[in-house]
């Protein structure tokens, strides 16, 4: 597979392997399509709760905590493990 970046990618490849923070520019690329898989995976669920959300809402399943309740109750959570 050949890739053409440009030449500001170009050099920003290169300098990241210059830097020592890869071996070559192939690990440059692999690690930016890593994350970016991961960032699409995360987005994809926030998708997905928030449809969640919504079909709650529309099925009349709303909640009246106040922001601070469901601050105090993470809180709690958190001290319990």
């Amino acid at each position: 597979m050949n890739v053409s970046l440009g030449k500001s990618w170009e050099e920003y490849v290169s300098e990241q392997v210059a830097s020592g923070n890869f071996n070559n520019a192939s690990e440059v690329v692999r690690d930016a399509l890593r994350r970016q898989q991961e960032h699409f995976l995360k987005l994809e669920a926030l998708r997905r709760d928030i449809e969640s959300g919504i079909e709650s809402i529309r099925n009349g399943r709303i909640s009246t905590a106040t922001p601070a309740d469901i601050k105090a109750k993470a809180m709690a959570r958190r001290v319990r493990a």
